[in-house]
């Protein structure tokens, strides 16, 4: 894999590229591995990708969340 991160919106559409390929056969038995191990790699990014989003905005939601639990520690 390259050290350029790839956005989800990449990571999906090669996703989606590869199921086409294994949907209507054109991946080779000798490319199968690869491609299915490609597209294991894109997912966990994804979910990554997902994962820090969620924190994100989670953040951005409830910004008191994190400092009614600093504050109370403080009393």
């Amino acid at each position: 894999m390259s050290a350029k991160k790839v956005t989800y919106a990449e990571a999906m559409a090669e996703v989606e590229t590869i199921l086409q390929r294994l949907r209507s056969g054109e991946i080779s038995v000798d490319e199968l591995s690869n491609d299915v191990a490609r597209a294991t790699r894109l997912i966990a990014e994804c979910r990554k990708i997902l994962s820090r989003t969620e924190a994100e905005v989670e953040r951005l939601i409830n910004p008191e969340s994190k400092d009614e639990t600093s504050d109370s520690s403080n009393s």
